[in-house]
């Protein structure tokens, strides 16, 4: 094994200190995850090109669940022609990856489609029950595996904790509605606008009748269901484009986008102020509302879930 240097080493206190990652760089599975963050905040630049890159880092579940888990078709094939960094440039970390294995027996995969969002990267994780060590085209590191994500910025690490957690520790709470359809808003808050910069208002209503005032400023927007796929990438698109809260039904189904949360007199007096404008108007409509389930992003990236007026769980920030 090739000697552990200072820049490593530097490596290692700083995932343990800012992501809560503890990586040991003398066992080789750690050794390996290390070089590989160290190589994606460090790629080789060819003519002003940063290339972007993606390793499936030491995985260990059986390679026959892959394409049902992920949905989707894998081609593999051993790294024999070409040494480890001439398969490298081939892995682009979105449609075609390298698995990297502690015993040198590595091999590249290639998806029949992108898969390199966020939201991907922590389905890569669970399936092949490997860390996803990936460099976006967008020049964002992200390291992914069964404690959640970290982030990479040039600046800082950002930790999400993986969703489920959030969920168990929101449901313990008391909660009205359905656990899927919370599940399914929180990974779309953390996963598709968080992870983007796309700061909104999410709110969840598990009951039918109407709920407090709230202010439409838009036309009735299209019924997408946020348990469906495919109704992701428009309301992300759309929600990059508005201010205002989203308001879902019971069901998940969207009912208002772009709404002004209007607090009652109530709401405004016994209810502080918290951080900005958007959390703030969030609190206080989870005041006049508690059986709601209100999610904030904020545009830096950090998620806050808020009912009855209460801090229920936030992401670091």
């Amino acid at each position: 094994m090739v000697a552990i240097t200072p820049r490593l080493l530097r490596l290692v206190d700083e995932l343990a200190e800012d992501a809560g990652m503890v990586l040991d760089p003398r066992d080789p599975v750690g050794r390996l995850v290390l070089d590989e963050i160290d190589r994606a905040r460090r790629p080789h630049v060819h003519e002003r090109r940063v290339p972007s890159s993606g390793v499936l880092a030491a995985p260990t579940t059986d390679p026959g669940t892959w394409e049902a888990g992920t949905e989707l078709e894998i081609t593999r094939g051993p790294i024999e022609a070409v040494d480890l960094d001439g398969a490298r440039r081939f892995a682009d970390g979105l449609s075609s990856w390298v698995i990297r294995r502690p015993d040198g027996d590595d091999e590249w995969v290639v998806f029949d489609r992108p898969a390199g969002s966020e939201r991907d990267l922590v389905v890569l994780s669970e399936v092949f029950g490997a860390t996803v060590v990936q460099r976006h085209p967008t020049g964002v590191v992200r390291v992914a595996d069964a404690d959640g994500v970290r982030r990479w910025s040039e600046l800082s690490w950002h930790h999400e904790r993986p969703v489920a957690s959030w969920v168990d520790a929101i449901a313990a709470c008391g909660m009205d509605g359905d656990v899927g359809v919370l599940r399914a808003l929180l990974e779309f808050a953390v996963h598709d606008l968080g992870s983007l910069g796309v700061g909104a208002l999410l709110v969840y209503r598990p009951e039918g009748d109407t709920g407090p005032e709230v202010e439409a400023r838009m036309p009735p927007p299209p019924p997408l269901q946020i348990l469906r796929p495919t109704a992701l990438a428009p309301l992300r698109h759309a929600l990059a484009q508005i201010d205002g809260a989203a308001v879902f039904d019971a069901r998940g189904v969207l009912h208002e986008l772009g709404a002004r949360l209007v607090p009652s007199a109530e709401a405004e007096s016994e209810v502080d102020g918290y951080r900005g404008m958007r959390h703030t108007a969030a609190r206080r409509y989870s005041y006049d509302d508690p059986l709601a389930t209100v999610i904030v992003v904020s545009e830096d990236g950090p998620v806050t879930v808020l009912r009855n007026g209460e801090l229920l769980a936030a992401s670091r920030g």
